[in-house]
């Protein structure tokens, strides 16, 4: 069942959002060439219960950190470890954020210093494909516009739609219906409604949609070992245009 948030459960939300993004504005100014995603993980949590709030990733289903932080060729679910960050990496970092039982969900892709042009121009469309869909992001419109004006974005500059993971509800949980695929045919699914709150978060990767789990049943790697990015807000559905609460 899709919930329809209050406006005390947006405020919630959107503070909660707010916190996100500083943590992430944090993270991205301590990026360089060494740094540990350990150490960013700490960062995160550090800023996370410095406001009183809670990391919603923590012990989520037995994950192990505040964020997700993906280097490389990870799509989505790394795990922070002792991994040392080299110039010209690129790290995808998704966190989220719970105050008072409502969570907020974003996600980013950042350089380490300087970065190939193909690696910018990976991070530069996967963040355009998320504003290309939630121009769809509108009361009474299909769901599947959305999913479908992504994939578009994505596949006319050559890259592959990760089909194996999709955007997601939230609110009082962290992943609530509906589901928000990034690919399919427009004019299907669910019809958008005023106090909708929605995760869009397009996972692009440079070369096949392809990916793979590894053993640690967490990180989620391009088949084709090529690089990934991931642009990710938690958006409020209105009567006009979609409010972005993690911005």
């Amino acid at each position: 069942m899709i919930s329809i948030k209050s406006k005390k459960e947006v405020s919630l939300m959107r503070e909660a959002g707010l916190v996100a993004v500083e943590a992430l504005g944090k993270i991205q100014n301590s990026l360089q060439e060494g740094i540990t995603t350990a150490e960013i993980d700490k960062i995160a949590y550090d800023c996370i219960t410095g406001h009183n709030m809670r990391p919603s990733f923590l012990n989520y289903r037995g994950f192990p950190g505040s964020v997700c932080a993906s280097v490389n060729e990870v799509v989505i679910h790394g795990i922070p470890g002792e991994r040392r960050l080299q110039e010209g990496d690129i790290i995808s970092i998704d966190i989220g954020v719970c105050h008072n039982g409502y969570h907020a969900d974003c996600a980013r892709t950042f350089g380490v210093g300087k970065i190939s042009d193909e690696a910018a121009r990976l991070i530069q469309v996967t963040e355009q494909s998320f504003y290309e869909g939630i121009a769809h992001a509108k009361s009474g419109e299909r769901l599947s516009n959305l999913s479908h004006a992504i994939q578009v974005c994505a596949e006319s500059a050559g890259y592959g739609v990760v089909r194996d993971f999709v955007g997601h509800g939230v609110g009082s949980q962290l992943h609530e219906e509906p589901s928000i695929p990034n690919y399919g045919a427009a004019g299907r699914g669910v019809r958008l409604y005023p106090g909708m709150t929605l995760a869009v978060e397009p996972m692009i990767n440079q070369g096949t949609y392809q990916v793979k789990v590894l053993a640690d049943g967490w990180t989620t790697v391009t088949a084709d070992g090529k690089l990934a990015a991931h642009y990710e807000n938690t958006i409020l559905i209105t009567d006009q245009e979609p409010v972005i609460l993690t911005k």
